[in-house]
């Protein structure tokens, strides 16, 4: 696991980096990852204009803030991504902030389908669901992981594909709803959880 997770950090880029590359290649009229397709272009654009939002708008909760004060040790956060994710575009602003919060943690972003291994890790029921971070210790050494939404998320999910059957346009908008509503405070809670 360890030299899968250092080869990722190898081709890993900083949030900033990671924005740039993906505003390219909606330039180009292309998404990220090995698949292409008009509907996966059309999320990516509306995660651009989610994730430029959630950048001005998001706010650290100051429990949250208080306990990134604390952290003492340095540590690496690897997050797994593709700018199509709708649930990428709304958690990866809430790390960033996060991140930013304390001078120990180094964050850094790679593309799921570019890290075929290292998703393989971390699969969600057998699904390579996305985003994922992974806390590292200052040697690279996995502490936690968490993804790919928070709990309250992941219910709405779950109880709507029981009651409809599959994950549609509707269920996709509830849950980018729950997201507004929630101002990524369940997103931060969680995460701060698994440093402790």
């Amino acid at each position: 696991m360890k030299s899968i997770i250092q080869s990722a950090l190898q081709n890993s880029h900083s949030y900033t980096e990671y924005r740039i590359i993906v505003s390219k290649l909606i330039s180009e009229g292309k998404s990220t990852g090995k698949e292409q397709s008009a509907d996966l272009l059309h999320y990516s654009e509306l995660n651009e204009v989610r994730m430029k939002r959630l950048e001005k708008t998001l706010k650290l909760d100051p429990e949250v803030e208080k306990t990134l004060q604390n952290l003492k040790s340095k540590q690496t956060w690897l997050v797994i991504s593709e700018g199509w994710c709708g649930d990428a575009a709304q958690i990866l602003p809430i790390i960033k902030l996060i991140s930013e919060a304390s001078e120990n943690i180094d964050l850094k972003l790679v593309f799921r389908d570019e890290n075929e291994e290292l998703i393989h890790l971390f699969l969600t029921n057998g699904a390579k669901s996305i985003p994922k971070l992974l806390v590292l210790d200052e040697s690279f050494n996995l502490i936690n992981h968490w993804g790919p939404r928070p709990e309250g998320a992941k219910n709405l999910i779950i109880e709507y594909k029981a009651n409809h059957g599959i994950v549609d346009e509707a269920a996709k908008t509830a849950l980018q709803k729950w997201y507004l509503d929630d101002k990524g405070i369940s997103t931060m809670k969680e995460i701060v959880a698994i440093l402790q």
